[in-house]
């Protein structure tokens, strides 16, 4: 019923954009069963039947409706009750009907309705030569019966049609035609935006889902490694050095703490969504932050730079990165210290540059294989580049390339 109402902020409804509630299509695009059309049925019998008693008033010359008559414009009306189910078939059995009809002398009049809503039908579902096969079947019968037949059937009498009025047939039949061809281009055209807009809502979800995969990773891998290196630093001291065991423990209930918030407001983008973050994403502001925590898990990380002023977008992309490339040194480098570079020298790109001096521990430190693949995800959101890999001296080296005024105005038409 929504559909069917106008628009809150003015224009046309929904339905004159998006197509009629009778276009037999669900909003998935997915056929649905024909219905069975019972009350349009039964209003336009109704109309047949009581519009040609009043036509045939005044049509004296013409033969009177008798039974037979009504059966064949009974006929003629009642088929369209499966024109959904079988199209073809009603077009071709109201063309015979209407084609008996006027055969048999009767008056000229509303049999023509049903010929036109069955063929109507028939090409908007798709079958438009066997549409238009029945109302050229109908118009060549017409025209041999007014200008040959006539002298061997009902009326006695009756004298050969003028050809004008086959003229004004002809253009009844291309009217039909016309308008039935412009409904089926324009019901094409519903049924193409239609899938456009699921196609378009499958592709919001997907980009949606990633984001928050990328989110929930990225928090949960530094938060876990962090945890894990003081889990093993607590078990290691707990009989020899409990104050550091406590220290470790501290850090543990801390940095768990911090992961449980951030997954919390994670989660509350999925249950509210259109509405602002209750807290504000991380950003480059939390780098000495950063610094600390993975001091914590035995790891020194030297910063060399400032950070840019940024848009949202970008500076949580920016803390991302350089968290999960210090999440990646934890696990995978033996080494215990590590650098990060900023550099926005030229006004219109953030360079991140992490090193570590390696080797790799080359053990399985129970990572899920993402992070470098959600780094580049990131990256590529905002039209920048990821560049990670081994170096010559045995060290790891990640680089990134964020674009600032095009992230920006990406975020702003978003």
């Amino acid at each position: 019923m929504d559909e069917q109402q106008a628009r809150p902020g003015g224009g046309p409804p929904m339905w004159w954009r998006h197509g009629p509630p009778w276009w037999n299509r669900g909003e998935d695009g997915e056929e649905r069963a024909p219905r069975w059309p019972w009350r349009s049925t039964l209003l336009i019998t109704a109309f047949v039947m009581a519009g040609s008693t009043f036509a045939a008033q005044g049509q004296q010359d013409r033969e009177d409706l008798d039974p037979f008559a009504r059966v064949l414009l009974f006929v003629a009306a009642g088929l369209l009750l499966w024109r959904k189910r079988y199209p073809v078939a009603v077009a071709f059995g109201t063309a015979a009907a209407a084609m008996l009809y006027l055969g048999a002398g009767y008056p000229y009049g509303p049999v023509f309705l049903a010929v036109a809503v069955a063929c109507f039908n028939a090409i908007i579902t798709g079958h438009r030569k066997a549409a238009w096969a029945a109302v050229g079947v109908l118009w060549v019968g017409h025209v041999l019966v007014a200008h040959w037949l006539y002298q061997w059937l009902p009326p006695s009498g009756d004298s050969a049609a003028p050809w004008g009025q086959e003229g004004v047939i002809a253009a009844w039949v291309a009217a039909i035609v016309a308008v039935s061809e412009l409904a089926r281009t324009r019901r094409e055209q519903w049924v193409k935006e239609r899938a456009e807009r699921a196609q378009a809502a499958r592709r919001r979800a997907d980009e949606e889902r990633l984001r928050i995969a990328r989110e929930l990773h990225d928090v949960l891998a530094h938060s876990i490694s962090v945890i894990n290196v003081q889990a093993g630093v607590g078990l290691a001291l707990l009989d020899t050095d409990p104050e550091q065991a406590r220290t470790a423990l501290t850090t543990i209930k801390a940095q768990s703490k911090e992961a449980l918030g951030e997954v919390r407001q994670v989660l509350d983008t999925l249950r509210t969504p259109g509405d602002a973050p209750r807290a504000p994403a991380p950003g480059l502001d939390r780098l000495p932050e950063l610094v600390e925590q993975a001091a914590s898990a035995g790891l020194t990380v030297e910063v060399e730079g400032e950070p840019p002023r940024l848009a949202p977008g970008t500076d949580l992309a920016a803390f991302r990165i350089v968290q999960e490339a210090l999440t990646n040194v934890v696990r995978h480098s033996e080494s215990r210290h590590a650098r990060v570079h900023l550099d926005h020298d030229d006004g219109t790109t953030l360079r991140l540059r992490i090193d570590d001096d390696g080797p790799a521990t080359g053990t399985d430190a129970g990572g899920s294989g993402n992070g470098l693949a959600g780094m580049r995800e990131r990256a590529a959101a905002l039209g920048g580049t990821i560049e990670a890999g081994p170096r010559g001296d045995g060290g790891f080296r990640v680089l990134a390339a964020l674009p600032l005024k095009a992230s920006a105005e990406t975020k702003e038409n978003r």
